[in-house]
């Protein structure tokens, strides 16, 4: 099996009127046949934790974007649910000549996880968290990310008609 390896660098990013598009997903399994559980990153600069995302590339589509970045940061594979939409939000850290002021604009959808991976790029600074929706809220390092939670929460309950167990 080839080694997987996260790209890295800015030459294939992709702008749209001064945002740097993202995308990203909430990943999610069955823990005893219908109790939701989702997973959850550590953040490599401070705390709290964090959905995969990442930059969206010049050479992919926003959906192969996001399960890039599942499999770079959470190390996780699986089918690609439903978008659950677009959040902007302003990076602190991310700032380049395209997007001066750090905005961004991530595109999010749901991840149904099918495997974990043993060896995945980003292992060495990743940790990976399953948590309950209820604690996932308490604990996303970011107020869009809860928001992108909460459209998941919804998209479930619609999808399932409520047969699985959220909290």
């Amino acid at each position: 099996m080839a080694e997987l390896v996260a790209r890295t660098g800015r030459h294939q990013q992709r702008y749209e009127h001064g945002y740097r598009l993202i995308a990203g997903c909430v990943p999610f399994r069955y823990k005893d046949d219908d109790f939701v559980e989702v997973l959850m990153i550590n953040s490599t600069s401070g705390p709290g934790l964090l959905f995969p995302k990442g930059g969206w590339e010049n050479d992919e589509t926003v959906e192969e974007a996001a399960v890039r970045e599942a499999i770079e940061e959470a190390g996780v594979r699986g089918d690609l649910m439903d978008f659950l939409g677009y959040y902007d939000f302003k990076s602190k850290t991310l700032q380049d000549e395209c997007s001066p002021e750090g905005l961004c604009k991530a595109a999010m959808f749901a991840l149904f996880v099918k495997e974990e991976l043993g060896s995945w790029p980003e292992q060495s600074t990743r940790r990976r968290s399953w948590l309950a929706v209820s604690e996932a809220l308490g604990n996303c390092r970011h107020a869009w990310m809860r928001d992108a939670l909460q459209c998941f929460c919804k998209w479930h309950e619609e999808c399932k008609g409520g047969g699985s167990r959220l909290n």
